[in-house]
C-alpha cells in the first residue's frame, strides 16, 4: 500500500508553484535569453510525449493507469519506453519540471527539481516498486533487475 495518496501530477504542480514563488523572491542568479520559452517547451513537449505514450502503452494493455492502486494492475508492461526506463511516465513529469525550471531561468528555481526527485522516490516510487513486486514476484524483480528506475 503506498504511504501518501497523492496524484504524481500533483507533485509536479506543487513542486512547479514552489519554483515559480524561488524564481519570484530569488531571482539571481538567472539564464535569461531568448531562447529559454524555446528549450523549456521542447523538455515539456518531450515529456508530454513520453507520458501519453507510456499511458497508451497501459490502456494497450488494458491495465490500471491510476499510479495511487498498483496493486491493481492486470499486466506488467515491458514494451515501449518501459525497455529503456521503468518509469516513463515520472520521466515524462521530470521532463516538464527541467522545462519549467530552464522557462525560469533561475537557480533558485532548478535547485526544486532535485528535491522533487527525491520525494517521488520516496513517497511514490519506492511503494509502488513494492506493490509491483508483491502483485507480480519473480517477473517484476527480473524487469527490475534489467531496466534501471530512471534512466
Amino acid at each position: 500500500m503506498l504511504e501518501l495518496k497523492i496524484p504524481p501530477p500533483l507533485y509536479l504542480l506543487i513542486f512547479g508553484l514552489l519554483m515559480s514563488w524561488l524564481d519570484y523572491f530569488f531571482p539571481e542568479p538567472q539564464w535569461q535569453g531568448m531562447y529559454n520559452l524555446a528549450v523549456g517547451g521542447v523538455f515539456a513537449l518531450l515529456g508530454l510525449i513520453c507520458i501519453l505514450w507510456a499511458a497508451g502503452l497501459f490502456f494497450r494493455a488494458k491495465t490500471t493507469v491510476s499510479p495511487l492502486t498498483p496493486n491493481n494492475s492486470t499486466h506488467l508492461v515491458t514494451s515501449g519506453l518501459y525497455r529503456f526506463t521503468r518509469n516513463p511516465m515520472y520521466l515524462g513529469l521530470f521532463f516538464m519540471l527541467i522545462g519549467w525550471a530552464l522557462y525560469l531561468g533561475s537557480l533558485a528555481s532548478a535547485l526544486i527539481v532535485p528535491a522533487w526527485v527525491w520525494a517521488l522516490n520516496r513517497w511514490q516510487i519506492g511503494p509502488e516498486e513494492k506493490a509491483l513486486e508483491q502483485r507480480f514476484g519473480d517477473d517484476y524483480r527480473a524487469y527490475k533487475n534489467k531496466v534501471r528506475r530512471w534512466l
